[in-house]
């Protein structure tokens, strides 16, 4: 399994699962009593006089119109998106077992490998979920020996760090 990790939302869709319900509970209640030969509900008949004054042309009604779309696009978004894009997927070795690794855990790891190198007096190591981009500043041997080493330390590295999708290393080493 080498599914990504999604964040919980159980506290935000509990809220607007209770709003929805109570608001639904609102209506079901007025439409009962109107059903009833009973009057409606004095918010619900406000609001329909309001919506006898306003048309869809007017500017509140416009503005507020957007701003309910941008808020439910909003709530789309984030009920679709994964929210722990920083964890990276182990592979497992159990189907029950699920395993992963912070992506700033994983640069130390590859950091501390790279400055074991000779010749690289300092690293800079940037994990994404694809790549892993490494700067190194080497000050006493060859640029393309000292990448050469990087190459074959940083394979093993990301090969030995267990990840369910191999991180593709971009090595640059400079002279200062």
């Amino acid at each position: 399994m080498s599914a990504r990790f999604w964040s919980p939302r159980r506290v935000p869709a509990a809220v607007a699962a209770l709003a929805v319900l109570g608001v639904a509970g609102l209506f079901l209640y007025d439409l009962a009593a109107v059903r009833a030969h009973r009057p409606g509900m004095r918010w619900r008949r406000e609001l329909g006089h309001a919506l006898e004054r306003h048309t869809p042309g007017d500017l509140a009604v416009l503005i507020g119109g957007g701003g309910l779309a941008a808020a439910g696009a909003a709530l789309l978004l984030y009920a679709l998106a994964p929210g722990r894009r920083g964890i990276l997927t182990m592979r497992a070795g159990h189907p029950e077992v699920r395993a992963g690794l912070e992506r700033r855990a994983a640069a130390q790891v590859l950091r501390d490998r790279a400055m074991e190198v000779s010749g690289v007096r300092s690293v800079r190591v940037r994990v994404g979920r694809a790549h892993v981009g490494v700067r190194a500043v080497s000050h006493f041997r060859e640029l393309d020996d000292v990448r050469a080493d990087l190459d074959a330390v940083l394979a093993v590295g990301v090969d030995e760090l267990g990840l369910a999708h191999g991180l593709r290393p971009r090595v640059r080493v400079n002279r200062r």
